[in-house]
């Protein structure tokens, strides 16, 4: 395989590694390897992995800063959608990993690369996410995956690279931590069996934040515009909500799930300006939407949402999905209120001009100002007709 080349997925961590020494030394490849930058590392995380990179002895390495991609052609979908899978996670990892397989598949393709690697294991989601990307966009073109096929060890991993004179930290961290702009996913021991939360020092952020602190959103058809008044781009705005409201603690949870691989999985994660940003979001929906938009945005976006988890995001019926839920979003710009304190906050209202809560037509419980009882007793006796029509038909008791 002399001069092959192949395109290697990279993050610098123990499986990486492996992959780049194994497909250099023990198949031959010429490896060029490429670190996805969705938002999570920072530069000098970047620098390291570079550096990392070469000191394997790689032909070339690449930083592709999708940051913005990640942004346009999925985050903004699923705050448009509120998307919480199993109504609690935010899809912080999974959403993440599709634009890398994407990006990552398009390098290849401009190197004319004749593989590409990943460093997945066989026992979780990431390898089904990688694998059908590559299979659509490169078709014919070898997926290896050392970790996967040579059913390896962390032990066995360490073994190898040690052989081949590797000079890295070979001690485990406690939790595995993973990063990207659409909140942090934590998992350790406490998250491989059913029960058992995660102590305060698995967090990536500590608490340091205790008084409560009132903040405003701005939003403009469906995107996040301004923090307390401070305009900026949504990929800006996300990350500084982040800085402010992750110091409190908020966003934290267990998510509980099924795999695509069809067994159950946990796993931790932070993600205050994903909830913040998708609870103020819905907030601002509810008081611009009509119920209607409302329900079928749900029906939709539970979908959606779980078919990018599973990895489809390639499906064209993504897009048709995508442009119903951007169509949806025309009214869906104002202010929403709310005050941030230890783990928790609350949403205190909104103002917006497509406000649907508005006097002009009646306050609920207190006075109707477009109808009177005369037609209100119509409408009931017609809204309810045919359910007393079954009634009388059947002869059937009130209780059943």
């Amino acid at each position: 395989m002399a001069n092959k080349n192949v395109v290697l997925a990279f993050s610098g961590g123990l499986d990486t590694t492996y992959c780049a020494i194994y497909l250099k030394e023990t198949l031959g490849y010429e490896v060029h390897a490429v670190t996805v930058q969705t938002g999570g590392f920072s530069p000098e995380e970047l620098n390291a992995i570079e550096l990392r990179a070469y000191s394997l002895g790689v032909a070339s390495f690449q930083i592709l800063d999708q940051t913005q991609y990640y942004y346009e052609h999925c985050i903004r979908f699923l705050i448009y959608g509120n998307v919480l899978k199993n109504s609690v996670y935010p899809l912080s990892v999974s959403a993440e990993r599709m634009v890398q397989a994407l990006s990552i598949a398009e390098y290849a393709k401009s190197i004319n690369a004749e593989a590409i690697a990943h460093g997945s294991t066989g026992a979780g989601n990431d390898q089904v996410r990688f694998d059908m990307v590559f299979h659509s966009l490169l078709p014919g073109v070898p997926i290896i995956t050392p970790i996967r096929d040579n059913r390896l060890s962390r032990e066995d991993e360490i073994h190898f690279l040690k052989e081949h004179g590797v000079d890295m930290d070979f001690k485990k961290a406690l939790y595995s931590i993973n990063k990207g702009l659409w909140g942090t996913s934590v998992g350790g021991i406490e998250t491989l069996s059913s029960k058992g939360s995660l102590p305060e020092s698995a967090w990536p952020t500590q608490l340091s934040a205790t008084e409560s602190m009132e903040i405003r959103l701005e939003f403009e058809k469906g995107e996040l515009t301004a923090l307390n008044g401070e305009t900026g781009s949504p990929v800006s705005l996300i990350q500084k909500l982040q800085a402010l409201a992750q110091p409190y603690g908020i966003g934290r949870d267990i998510h509980v799930g099924d795999t695509i691989i069809g067994i159950k999985g946990r796993v931790g994660f932070e993600a205050a300006a994903p909830i913040i940003i998708i609870k103020t979001h819905h907030l601002l929906e509810k008081h611009t939407l009509t119920k209607w938009q409302l329900y079928w945005k749900d029906q939709l976006a539970s979908w959606y949402g779980n078919w990018l988890h599973e990895g489809q995001m390639m499906d064209p019926t993504m897009r048709n999905i995508e442009r119903f839920m951007e169509d949806s979003q025309q009214t869906v710009s104002g202010s929403v209120f709310l005050t941030l304190e230890p783990y928790r906050f609350t949403l205190t209202g909104i103002e917006s001009e497509h406000d649907l809560m508005n006097s002009k037509f009646g306050a609920y419980g207190e006075i109707n100002n477009t109808w009177d009882g005369a037609d209100v007793r119509g409408f009931a006796k017609i809204f309810g007709n045919g359910i007393s029509i079954f009634h009388a038909v059947n002869n059937t008791p009130a209780e059943s």
